[in-house]
Parts: structure tokens; sequence; C-alpha cells
């Protein structure tokens, strides 16, 4: 064994990789990120198509249909699951592992694009994404106050929820609960009996005469102007002006046959805390973005504003996903310390030798933190998957140090080899105190540990052998 001879060679350059391996990995250590798992990239598409007001046996046969039939044909698929709703249909694309997502994302994206067409009128563009396990909220914030609900809206949207965006790492912010202002009309079905008219004209009017489109330029001297017709609507009482037809020289407008109200949205989702209507704001991170990295400084940025916000205002945390990352995080620590000071007793138990203990007690601080150096060059996190990691490896330390040690006392007791001369013939007084003063007990040592380096390197390999499939597994659906 290369490295033992090495070490027991030179002591000293010995000890100073090994504070190098320690410093290296206390500095990687504080800027890992922490997160609850691994980021994995799921070979799943989603694909949504809506059509307002169609019954599920209509979105079944217009469209749900018509995406199956062309999604069919893209190669390596595993499942395709789709579920018609009313006015909604989700289809989930299951790939094989071995597919490349991001193509796999772009051949449904180039199928589905050419039969956009031919569906219904109405129907809204399809959304095409992949699946994400960081889409998930990992933040939710309750806003509550005795105000009017539209007015708690505004507030929420330019004051908290368009401030919180500009944070870093903060991929979108979405409303639950929210009352936003709404222009309804509310059409007299006896009145438009009575003129002749649908409801299908109603609207056709309206968006004919509140819209706003480009009127082309004109050229003044050595300027070019712009201009645009003024045709969009300002005032809620310019609805009731709107033309729908003329009948015997007279003018039919919409206030004829329908009332405008200005009021908020219908109520779809509420939210509420201790049983009083709020607004909650539901926070996403981007998508690879560390968890608890970016709830801090969401939870910083609230704090900054908090003084610029009405006082009557109340926020409360609902659900806050940093806080189980870091209690798990520290139990793993916790659980992984204690593995490694029960580990160093028991050897002490078992060999009942102070300085052997030491050994091996150094060896597990040493590779566990040296490995944090490892870990932030290839870009890993602090997990629940890489502290399991870290504590299985504890036991494979340990292990390997146990059997160096056993085949260092074996060999000193049985005097198998015959005494060497000093590995070093002059060495340094303050190194040589650090060491045993008999030389030739550590060219025992070295000539064991040469003699059966291959034994120790297999003990090693083979801990590692039941993990292969898992890595594999991880490794195909890693982006």
């Amino acid at each position: 064994m290369k490295i033992a001879d090495v070490s027991i060679n030179r002591p000293v350059f010995a000890i100073m990789m090994s504070l190098a391996l320690v410093t290296l990995g206390i500095f990687s250590y504080r800027t890992l990120g922490v997160d609850l798992m691994p980021k994995t990239d799921q070979p799943q598409v989603n694909v949504q198509a809506q059509l307002p007001g169609a019954s599920p046996e209509e979105m079944e046969s217009s469209i749900a249909k018509k995406i199956e039939e062309n999604v069919n044909t893209i190669s390596g698929i595993d499942e395709l699951r789709t579920n018609s709703s009313s006015g909604f249909v989700s289809s989930n694309i299951t790939f094989n592992l071995e597919r490349d997502m991001e193509s796999a994302v772009q051949d449904v994206r180039d199928k589905l694009g050419t039969i956009q067409n031919q569906f219904p009128r109405d129907t809204q563009p399809l959304r095409i994404y992949k699946y994400d396990p960081d889409s998930a909220p990992i933040l939710m914030l309750a806003i509550s106050s005795e105000r009017d609900p539209k007015e708690l809206t505004e507030i929420t949207d330019k004051k908290i929820k368009q401030v919180l965006e500009t944070v870093n790492n903060v991929g979108g912010i979405e409303f639950n609960g929210d009352r936003r202002r709404q222009i309804q009309l509310l059409l007299d079905p006896d009145r438009l009996t009575a003129y002749g008219l649908t409801a299908e004209q109603v609207r056709n009017a309206i968006e004919r005469q509140n819209i706003e489109i480009p009127g082309g330029s004109f050229v003044s001297g050595p300027s070019e102007i712009a201009l645009r017709t003024m045709g969009r609507l300002t005032n809620v009482s310019d609805f009731t002006r709107i033309i729908l037809s003329q009948q015997n020289a007279s003018v039919i407008k919409l206030g004829d046959v329908a009332r405008v109200l200005d009021t908020v949205q219908e109520v779809r989702r509420i939210a509420r805390v201790d049983g009083k209507p709020s607004i909650a704001l539901e926070i996403r991170k981007q998508s690879g973005s560390n968890t608890v990295a970016v709830v801090d400084a969401v939870m910083a940025k609230l704090d900054e504003i908090r003084p610029s916000l009405p006082a009557d205002l109340q926020i409360a945390v609902q659900r806050d996903q940093s806080v189980f990352i870091r209690k798990s995080i520290d139990d793993i620590q916790h659980h992984l310390i204690l593995g490694s000071l029960l580990a160093a007793m028991v050897v002490f138990l078992f060999l009942r030798n102070f300085r052997s203990t030491i050994i091996a007690a150094t060896a597990i601080p040493v590779s566990l933190i040296g490995t944090f150096a490892v870990m932030k060059v290839f870009g890993f996190t602090l997990n629940n998957m890489t502290l399991l990691a870290l504590s299985l490896a504890t036991g494979i330390v340990i292990d390997d140090a146990i059997v160096v040690l056993k085949i260092y006392f074996a060999t000193l007791k049985k005097r198998a080899l015959p005494p060497a001369k000093p590995l070093r013939k002059q060495p340094m007084r303050s190194v040589w105190r650090l060491w045993p003063p008999h030389c030739h007990w550590w060219s025992y040592s070295c000539r064991s540990c040469s003699s059966r380096g291959h034994s120790v390197n297999t003990c090693s390999a083979s801990g590692l052998c039941p993990l292969r499939p898992f890595y594999f597994r991880c490794s195909s659906r890693s982006p």
C-alpha cells in the first residue's frame, strides 16, 4: 500500500495533507446548499388543455383523443394516462429512464403544435411542461385584515407579491383566496328575446367596440408619428352605451338588455386564518435552488417591507418547508456525530489501547470533513440522501481502521517479520515525540499493511457493491 508507506515514512507530510483536507472541508461546508432531497429529473411530461363550459364527453372526443393519437407516435413512452373533466383535460406522459427529457419535451411540443388549430374555437393554448419536484410551494403566507377584500387584494399584489417576486431564486408566487376587480354584465333573457338578439351577438359587439388596434403612422417633416385607435373603455358607464344593433331607426344599446356591475370575482377558492377570510401567497422556488436560502431571503425581504405596510395588515406563516428540512438535517447531523463517538468507544473497548483509539477516532472526522470539499466540487447539497451516505461511510471508515490496526497488533505480537532498520535516520525532535520510540514497530506495520493492502481495498469496495443499482438509477434521472 503506497499510501501507508508515504504516511509512515513521511508523517509530517501526512499530517499536513490531513489538515489541508479538513480546512477545505470546513470552508466548503459553509457554502453547501441545504435541501430536503437531491435534485432529480423525473421522466414525466404533463399536457393540459382547457375549454371553459365543455362537458367531459366533449373534452374527450374533441381534445383528449387527438392528443393521445399524436403523442403515441413518440418513441420511448412507457405510460400514457389521460383524465377528462368538465372543461379540462390532463395527459400525463411517462417516458423510459433512458430517454433524454429535454428532447422528449420538445418532441411533445412539436407533435401537439401541429394540431392546435384542430381544437374547438375557444380552447385555450396547451400547457406542456416537465414534471419538476421543485414546483411545490416552499412557503405559504396568509395576509388578513378588516379591509374590503378587493382593497386587500390590491395591497397584497402591489406591496407584497410584486416585491417578493424580485427576491433571488423565487420562481413564482400564486394567489389563493384573492378577490380581484371584475366587470360583470348580467343579460336579461326576456329583453334579448324581445329585441331578437343572442348572447353571442352581445359578445361580438363588446369585442369589436372595446379594443385598441394600431392606426399606422404618418410623417410630419423629419418626424414619424405612430398612431393607435383609443377604443378601450375607461369607465364602467361606457359599457351601457355599446351599440348592439339598429332596428327601425332605433339604436339598441347594451344598457337596454343588461345590467353592468363593478364588483369582484366570483368565489372559487377561499383562504382563512383563525376562521377569518384572508389571502394566501404560495411561494415557489426556481428549479435547483436552495430551499432554505430562498426561504431566508423571502423572510428577510418581508421584514424589510413590513414597516411600509398598513398597520392593520397581519401576515402569518402558514407553511414553511425549511423548518422540516432544518430539523431533519440537524437530527441526521447529531446522529452522525453520535455514531462517530460510539464507534471510537467500541474501538477502545475491544483494543484497550488509548493511542489506537485516537488514531481511529481521528480518521473519522478527517474523512467526513474532507468529503464536504468533494461534495462542493460536484455540486451536491446537504440533504437526507447525502447525510445518510456519510452515516454509512462512517462505518466503512471505522471498519478499515480496525482492520489496519488489527493487522498492526497481530504482526507485532507474532514477530513474524525480522527487525528492520529505522525508516527515518535523523527525524526532527518535535515530530519524533509524537511517534513511538521503536522505529521497527512502524516498519512492521508498513510491511504488514503492504502485504494485506488488497484485502483492505477489497473490504472497502465490497461495501459499495449493494449501492451500485441505486447509483445507476439516480444517475439516469439526474439532469
